[in-house]
């Protein structure tokens, strides 16, 4: 009895950690399609600056959303944001533009190649709340930045505009042996109370970006579906 009720909470457990990731699987196989021919996702591409419907904030770059928010690449992580993945192909490294999607104070840590992080003292769908938004990867395998020279490493609190430029999509992934695709990862990170963002490896410490977006970006709820723009 005792060891049938094991088999069963643990295959039950199994399920749980297995289930996110076998959601995702169908997105991952999309996003190969993708990369093979870019041209049959021409619907679904995001173009940066471009604002969906009446959403509050400008799209942050161009191209095709590979992963979701609360996507799972292996038992028990979930994606924490998005993933925009620019046209495929080494000519277009560095050449597809990451802009300011809303206006915010840019912070660069001294030690971060590949990302920035913007503070949002008043989160547009809740007044009060303060929010930051964090773009990462912009840099090449080797950690060779593309990030614009108006926010060197140590940047504090620089006043940027929607549609600022920020830099360029890179496949930085702090192991030259093992880049990641060229892509964007783009989050909403909630602040810790303090006036500090929290950890944004953590996605209790992040915010579904679909309303703020005005596209449907929430993995549980997409479903199979596909982001694009309305309009």
């Amino acid at each position: 009895m005792v060891i049938g009720l094991f088999v069963i909470v643990a295959g039950l457990t199994g399920y749980l950690l297995l289930r996110p990731v076998l959601r995702s699987a169908p997105r991952l196989a999309r996003l190969r399609a993708y990369f093979r021919d870019p041209q049959a996702f021409e619907d679904y591409i995001l173009q940066a600056g471009k604002r969906c419907g009446n959403a509050p904030f400008l799209l942050p770059t161009d191209g095709y959303v590979g992963f979701f928010w609360g996507d799972s690449f292996r038992p028990g992580h979930r994606h924490q944001g998005i993933d925009i993945f620019g046209p495929p192909g080494p000519e277009t490294l560095g050449k597809v533009p990451v802009v300011a999607s809303f206006d915010g104070y840019l912070t660069r840590l001294p030690e971060w190649r590949s990302a920035v992080i913007l503070r949002v003292p008043q989160d547009p769908l809740r007044p009060g709340r303060q929010i930051w938004l964090y773009y990462t990867h912009m840099a090449d395998p080797e950690g060779r930045s593309f990030i614009t020279e108006a926010f060197p490493p140590g940047t504090v609190e620089a006043f940027v505009e929607a549609g600022t430029l920020l830099g360029y999509q890179g496949n930085y992934s702090a192991d030259p042996d093992n880049p990641t695709g060229m892509h964007l990862h783009f989050s909403l990170v909630l602040d810790d109370g303090q006036g500090r963002f929290r950890n944004e490896l953590r996605i209790e410490n992040t915010l579904d970006p679909s309303p703020y977006l005005g596209l449907e970006l929430n993995a549980e709820r997409a479903g199979g579906e596909l982001a694009s723009c309305p309009g």
